[in-house]
C-alpha cells in the first residue's frame, strides 16, 4: 500500500524546487488531482506502485540529468492520464502538465522540459545528448531488469489492464512492442542502467517474447 502522506509530501518538495518564486499556490490540490489518477480502477501496473518505483529510480540516477527536478515533474505527469483502449495517452498527459504546471507557478522553460519529456515516453528513445530523457526513460524501463518473479507479475498487471483485448490480438501486440524495445540500440542510456539492467532486461524481454511465439 502507497503511503500517500509521503507521496504528497514528495510532491510538495518537488513542486517547490521547480518554482522560481519563494511561494505559490498550495500543491496539495495538484498532488491529490495526481494521487486520484494513479488510482482509477483501470489501473493495474501503471499504479503508485509503479509512480513510487520511477520516483525512487530517478533518485538512483539524478546524477546524470541536467535539470533532475524536471525529470522527477515528468514521472508523476508521464502516466497521469492512462486510459487502456486510447492512444493518446501520453499526449494528453504531457498537456495536462502544461496546463497544472503553469498555473501553479513552474517557469515555462521547465513546463516545456516536463511536457517533452512526457511526450518522449511514446518511444522511450531519448537523443544521445538528451540527459534528462535517458534518466525517465531508463527509470520508467527499470521494471524490465526486475527479477523473474516479479517480471511476470508486471506482465500479468499489463495483461489485466488490457483484458478488453482479445488474446492473439494481445499477443501480437505486445510482441511487437517487445521487439522494438529489443531493437533499440541501447535500451537503457544511462551508465548505470547499462551496467546494473540492461543485461537482465533482455533476457527478461527475450523470454517473453519467446512465451508470445504461435
Amino acid at each position: 500500500m502507497a503511503d500517500l502522506d509521503a507521496l504528497r509530501a514528495r510532491f510538495a518538495r518537488t513542486l517547490a524546487a521547480a518554482r522560481d518564486l519563494t511561494s505559490g499556490p498550495d500543491p496539495s490540490p495538484y498532488a491529490d488531482n495526481l494521487l486520484a489518477r494513479w488510482q482509477e480502477p483501470q489501473r493495474h501496473y501503471h499504479t503508485l506502485t509503479h509512480l513510487t518505483a520511477v520516483l525512487d529510480h530517478i533518485d538512483v540516477l539524478e546524477g546524470y540529468a541536467d535539470d533532475a527536478g524536471a525529470v522527477r515533474l515528468a514521472a508523476w505527469f508521464h502516466d497521469a492520464v492512462y486510459l487502456p483502449d486510447r492512444s493518446e495517452n501520453e499526449e494528453r498527459s504531457a498537456h495536462l502538465a502544461e496546463r497544472a504546471l503553469t498555473e501553479a507557478g513552474v517557469p515555462r522553460a521547465r513546463t516545456d522540459e516536463v511536457a517533452r519529456l512526457v511526450r518522449l515516453t511514446v518511444t522511450h528513445d531519448p537523443a544521445d545528448d538528451d540527459r534528462d530523457g535517458q534518466v525517465l526513460c531508463d527509470a520508467d524501463l527499470a521494471i524490465l531488469a526486475a527479477p523473474p518473479s516479479a517480471y511476470a507479475a508486471y506482465t500479468a498487471a499489463v495483461r489485466k489492464e488490457y483484458h478488453f483485448v482479445p488474446s492473439d490480438l494481445f499477443r501480437s501486440g505486445r510482441a511487437a512492442i517487445l521487439r522494438q524495445l529489443l531493437a533499440l540500440p541501447r535500451l537503457f542510456r544511462t551508465p548505470y542502467g547499462q551496467e546494473h539492467w540492461a543485461a537482465a532486461a533482455r533476457r527478461n524481454l527475450t523470454a517473453e517474447l519467446e512465451t508470445l511465439s504461435p
